[in-house]
């Protein structure tokens, strides 16, 4: 080679033996530097003096940040994610096009006489970006990881980064592998090449894993068949980091990434275990009641604390094949003081594990099953409610449940000098719903020993299958159901049984669908207030109320009057 071919062979971007300084570590680097600033963000939400927060400075800020966070768009039957993470995406995309194919060449210019390299340029530097991306793929799909504790962001929350690394993990092992195709397709030992096994198998193998994995986890894919891609996802991970391992061949610094990978995993999911084995153990039992058709009681006694809004892994040990995975349930109750607790869920029957459980209870209500214990894990940021003016807590079809625990937890700490507010609004399409809704607070009120009404709180429950005549009421916009104020519900077993006065609660039941963005705009459209806004419900739900809170953001923004002083939304997507 000429002076001039040799220089050109040891660029700055495409010397081979330099690739991963020049492509795996900046690809670090980008990861770091988006979770260090997640984490100073998160740190200085919690630190912040009084002083500062007061300041129309600070409070434009937070309602800036919150913007991005809660503005999205609907398409159809699809939510688009919010403006923030798509924003933060598409810096990722921006990074990993430039990487990728701003440097030239993409292929060597070889010649029957000169070969700079049997690795293309544009295949190395793909697969040294993959590589890097490895480590915090991992970790983002880990319930209990180092990101959680860093940046206060949930794991469930998380999850939407696992997926997108996933997919930008696999473009660019695509991108490695086809330049390797059309090199040896040139030179004319393709076939020779695959016969040798070694690298070129490992790839494949490890390409295969990965498509599948990828794929599999499309959200309608992934939802429809959610038992058996949960039963295959960790099987397929396991082979394709296994052949992946085999692929890299120690190449230079391939196998450091292997092993920063194994190590924050390891203890992720060593942390998971203790918690399930060590602090909780295995003496728990659940005891499973149908509440209707379609909903279950699940209760564990436990000694175990947690707060509002959070969920817990559960591994039922007695359901067959199921006892081989933790599901996710939300919790729908509160830790009592000096007192054993009860968790209590309730489940929406669906297929698999929850279908298994309801015919359970179905032919021996209250029948017990040993259950493993993993978590609690996410919930709303401590104190936000109790430190909100007004809330509003809505809840649709399973997530009905959900909103137990914030009226439990308001209801604790409930007095005459305490000056805020909380609205709750259940939806439902389930005719047998008011029934265990109303026992759940009649529960409630013994446990807390309350009496009288229950200052600052109303509940509004909204009976979408209803048929019942209705009347206009001045004080909803939704029509009333006047033969609904019974103080008689029929339990699950269909006997009649008088319930605790419903004015306690303030509960109201209402026909036809709430509507929620107006119910948000008037609690934000108080002036100075702190608004804060927790939804567990279907998708076109939890979009309509992201709506209405990211426009109170705009407000604060523009400094408008009628505008609350802040306004933050909390959506839990588990409510199994």
């Amino acid at each position: 080679m000429t002076p001039e071919q040799c220089a050109f062979k040891t660029g700055y971007w495409v010397f081979w033996y330099e690739a991963d300084h020049r492509y795996a570590l900046p690809t670090v680097a980008f990861f770091l530097v988006a979770i260090i600033l997640f984490t100073i963000s998160h740190i200085a939400s919690k630190a912040a003096p009084q002083s500062l927060r007061n300041t129309s400075i600070w409070s434009r800020l937070v309602a800036a940040c919150r913007f991005l966070s809660y503005k999205s768009w609907r398409f159809g039957g699809w939510n688009t994610h919010s403006l923030g993470v798509c924003l933060l995406g598409g810096a990722g995309a921006v990074f990993f096009f430039a990487m990728t194919l701003g440097p030239r060449p993409y292929y060597w210019p070889n010649t029957k006489e000169i070969s700079f390299g049997n690795s293309p340029p544009i295949a190395t530097r793909a697969g040294f970006l993959a590589l890097a991306c490895m480590p915090f793929l991992i970790v983002l799909g880990a319930k209990a990881n180092p990101i959680t504790a860093l940046t206060g962001i949930s794991h469930e929350k998380l999850n939407v980064w696992h997926n997108w690394v996933a997919w930008a993990m696999f473009v660019l092992a695509l991108i490695h592998t086809f330049p390797f195709i059309v090199f040896h397709a040139w030179k004319g030992d393709l076939v020779a090449s695959w016969s040798e096994g070694g690298v070129w198998v490992t790839g494949v193998v490890a390409l295969i894993a990965q498509a599948w994995l990828t794929f599999m986890s499309i959200p309608w894919i992934r939802n429809r068949y959610y038992e058996f891609f949960k039963a295959t996802h960790y099987f397929m991970a396991l082979v394709f980091v296994i052949f992946f391992f085999f692929h890299c061949d120690f190449r230079m610094s391939s196998w450091d990434y292997f092993i920063a990978t194994a190590v924050i995993y390891s203890l992720c999911w060593l942390y998971s275990q203790c918690k399930t084995y060590i602090e909780h153990g295995f003496r728990h039992k659940a005891s499973l009641l149908p509440e209707t058709e379609d909903t279950l009681r699940v209760t564990i006694d436990t000694k175990m604390h947690w707060a509002p809004g959070q969920h817990i892994f559960l591994r039922f040990l007695t359901c067959g094949v199921h006892a081989f995975t933790a599901h996710p349930f939300t919790i729908c109750s509160v830790p009592q003081k000096n007192k054993n607790n009860e968790l209590v869920f309730y489940v929406k029957r669906r297929g698999g594990l929850t279908g298994r459980l309801m015919s359970m209870a179905q032919k021996n209500p209250g029948v017990q099953v040993s259950v493993l214990l993993d978590g609690p894990y996410g919930g709303i940021p401590e104190d936000q409610l109790a430190l909100s003016d007004k809330s509003l807590i809505i809840g649709g079809g399973a997530g009905a449940g959900f909103t137990l625990s914030m009226v439990e937890d308001f209801v604790r700490y409930s007095s005459p000098q305490r000056k805020s507010e909380m609205t709750v609004v259940v939806a439902t399409r389930d005719p047998g719903m008011r029934a265990w809704f109303i026992q759940a607070l009649e529960d409630m009120a013994l446990r807390t020993s309350q009496e009288g009404i229950i200052p600052g709180l109303s509940v509004h429950i909204h009976e979408t299958h209803a048929e019942h005549p209705v009347m206009e009421t001045k004080a909803e916009t939704e029509t009333v159901l006047p033969d609904l104020k019974s103080e008689y519900v029929k339990t699950s077993n269909g006997a009649v049984k008088e319930t605790f006065n419903l004015e306690m609660f303030g509960v109201k039941f209402f026909s036809g669908r709430p509507d929620l963005p107006a119910l948000t705009r008037d609690l934000a459209g108080q002036d100075g207030v702190s608004v804060g806004v927790v939804v567990c419900g279907p998708s076109s739900m939890t979009h309509d109320v992201g709506e209405a809170v990211s426009s109170a953001q705009y407000r604060i923004l523009a400094k408008q009057s009628n505008c609350a002083r802040e306004v933050w939304l909390h959506t839990e997507n588990f409510s199994y």
